[in-house]
């Protein structure tokens, strides 16, 4: 199967995202930094707590937001919530997730289909990529936190 991946005008609304979400979460944007291609096929991931869309339909592939405890501690403070358990932490990754997905779907449009998120602890899981697409890592700080989003799409 041959596709189109992901160009750098594709991976500019990923960051943009992960800026507008964190500037419109604390009035603070996201430092974004450059956006480089991972290397094998199972990418490992470099936090605590994962946040995994899958995405079909005229794409292809996976969309996962990486972060530590504390960054989505921290999130869940600003929005007034009491809970900082790991169940909290879980549905905070996972909608951030969605959310990312869900602003990119506005450039790729209506064929991309996102899944409801998975979303997971647990530091050193590797998640299968597709096999189509190559990952791109775009990493971030939020303050003083380091987090990310792993990209694995391709139009078919």
């Amino acid at each position: 199967m041959t596709c189109r991946e992901l160009g750098p005008e594709d991976i500019s609304i990923f960051s943009d995202a992960i800026c507008e979400y964190f500037e419109t979460t604390s009035g603070e944007k996201a430092q974004v930094r450059s956006a480089y291609l991972l290397e094998g096929d199972y990418p490992e991931n470099w936090n605590d707590f994962h946040g995994i869309i899958p995405v079909h339909g005229d794409f292809t592939g996976t969309v996962c937001f990486s972060a530590p405890k504390q960054l989505l501690t921290h999130v869940l403070m600003l929005m007034g919530d009491s809970s900082y358990s790991d169940a909290a932490h879980l549905d905070l990754v996972g909608e951030i997730a969605n959310t990312l997905s869900g602003r990119a779907r506005k450039h790729f449009g209506e064929m991309m289909k996102i899944s409801p998120p998975v979303a997971f602890l647990g530091k050193h899981e590797k998640i299968k990529t597709s096999r189509a697409g190559r990952p791109y890592a775009i990493p971030f700080t939020w303050r003083t936190y380091e987090a990310g989003l792993v990209v694995n799409l391709c139009t078919l």
